[in-house]
């Protein structure tokens, strides 16, 4: 009688865990689609304004900001990385390096770029954590401070932001990098 009580409650729970993980993917999706949308507004707005230097400060100021106020309002962990980081504090998990490789394969498997994403969810202990990233192509916006043509101006506002960036030298249609997003439930 325990054993089949056992058996019951674990497909409960991961009946529970399995809505509780297509939950997370669709709020996953949205915040990345509002994230996606933020950065690239207020990358376009800055062009305008200030150039490409003016640029800059979007995503060395406000895609925190965005991060930060989008992570709140859905209650998931919401960042960018990537295998070439600009910002240190960016720098990939390994299991986030490791999707970020996959990426790679699939798209020279001839996967389209916008299209690459990847969730995942494990329990560990009292834990259960729902991961997801979705894939960044590297647009024409994204060649003015990552690509392999930068001007002096941008270079040296990069060299004095980021002494170590490593973002840069990325062509049309590359993986600049991946929305990542993470959620852990404590039972």
């Amino acid at each position: 009688m325990k054993r089949f009580i056992f058996i019951i409650a674990y497909l409960v729970s991961n009946a529970s865990f399995a809505d509780e993980h297509e939950l997370f993917v669709e709020q996953s999706q949205a915040a990345i689609i509002e994230f996606s949308t933020a950065l690239k507004g207020s990358l376009m707005a800055a062009m305008q304004s200030g150039g490409p230097v003016g640029a800059i400060n979007v995503c060395n100021q406000i895609a925190p900001v965005i991060a930060n106020d989008l992570s709140k309002k859905y209650g998931l962990e919401i960042a960018r990385t990537s295998l070439k980081t600009r910002n240190p504090k960016n720098q990939p998990s390994a299991w986030e390096k490791e999707v970020l490789n996959q990426f790679e394969i699939r798209k020279k498997q001839g996967e389209n770029i916008s299209t690459l994403s990847f969730d995942e969810s494990m329990t560990r202990g009292d834990r259960h954590e729902m991961l997801m990233m979705k894939a960044i192509p590297t647009g024409e916006l994204c060649l003015t401070c990552h690509g392999t043509n930068i001007s002096e101006p941008v270079q040296t506002k990069l060299n004095q932001l980021y002494p170590e960036d490593k973002a840069t030298g990325f062509e049309l249609g590359d993986i600049r990098g991946a929305f990542t997003i993470r959620k852990i439930v404590a039972y």
